[in-house]
């Protein structure tokens, strides 16, 4: 794989360093964003960065009916468009970088070919430590904030499926097949989970959710089709299909076989969950909307009775004889 090389590193602060590194400083910068929400006192600043503001309740004029969120334009939109321009800056020169420069949509071969792919860049190896650190770190964590024990088996089965995937793509030097793979689910995890901070804000946000489900099955395709296309057509036709850990090549039958494995039940697993909630939630909506229909029905109206001795009206008894509909 053909790498960027950087040539010989500017000075500081100058404008070249600053085109060199500025995917960098970005990422410096929402790393600062995401540290405030750990602190009770810089929590709600570095909130204010994150979501829309200057939002207005319409309290409903009768009774029954929700209240209405509609937002308004202020100075404080200022904070919010400068920190998704630097997400977007980020993301750019990470496609940029990684996908565009390494040419892996024009020439997919370059997943397999070469293998085994002992070297990478900095930054690619910078990324797998730091995906190793965060779901190692997250076991423990599990302890620290006293997990519930029927949420634990469902937790320590989402960690473990993280590090044994990225582990496998890091160890047996299938790193350019697991930075795509990784690129392309943490977008999609990253869409979900922007259409949960609206849905937070505004609870009949919904259209995000559809977005992000046709993108979910889409991911969950490319991710399929990538590692038969690469593990199991690529590598079984390279050349050096033997075992040597002195190198780094781990191209075997059996070992490509249990990769690929891996791969398919994890990737049918998060398809049956997929399924499950897309039906919970079609469940829920079905029962909301037969609970909304039934508030805002018409109540019948009461037929007057006859109390202590007074005449029924509408073809009631009246006097012992029974009188006219009116």
């Amino acid at each position: 794989m053909a790498l960027r090389r950087k040539g010989r590193s500017p000075a500081f602060f100058s404008h070249e360093f600053f085109i060199q590194n500025h995917v960098d400083i970005m990422s410096v910068l929402i790393a600062c964003f995401l540290l405030a929400f750990m602190f009770e006192t810089t929590a709600n600043g570095a909130l204010m960065f994150l979501t829309v503001q200057h939002n207005i309740t319409i309290l409903p004029e009768e009774e029954g009916e929700e209240p209405v969120t509609v937002y308004e334009y202020g100075v404080r939109d200022c904070a919010t468009v400068f920190f998704y321009t630097t997400v977007a800056i980020v993301l750019h020169g990470m496609v940029q970088e990684h996908i565009l420069d390494e040419e892996f949509t024009t020439q997919p071969s370059s997943l397999w070919e070469g293998y085994p792919h002992n070297t990478m860049s900095g930054s690619v190896k910078f990324f797998f430590i730091c995906q190793l650190a965060y779901w190692v770190h997250a076991l423990p964590e599990l302890h620290f904030q006293k997990t519930k024990k029927e949420d634990l088996s469902r937790l320590l089965l989402h960690i473990t499926l993280y590090l044994l995937h990225i582990s496998a793509a890091y160890l047996l030097n299938l790193t350019r097949l697991g930075f795509v793979l990784l690129v392309v689910h943490y977008f999609v995890e990253l869409i979900f989970h922007v259409c949960r901070i609206f849905f937070l804000i505004d609870e009949d946000y919904q259209r995000g959710f559809d977005v992000w489900a046709v993108l979910f099955v889409l991911g969950r395709l490319m991710t399929l089709t990538m590692s038969v296309l690469t593990i199991g057509f690529g590598l079984a036709r390279s050349d050096n299909r033997r075992l040597d850990i002195a190198t780094g090549n781990f191209n075997t039958l059996p070992i490509r076989v249990c990769c690929l494995t891996v791969v398919c039940l994890g990737q049918a697993w998060m398809m049956w969950k997929f399924i499950n909630f897309q039906l919970r939630r079609w469940r829920e909506y079905i029962l909301w909307h037969a609970n909304k229909k039934k508030q805002l029905a018409p109540r019948p109206k009461r037929e007057l009775g006859c109390e202590n001795g007074s005449p029924r009206i509408g073809g009631a008894i009246v006097n012992g004889k029974r009188g006219k509909s009116l």
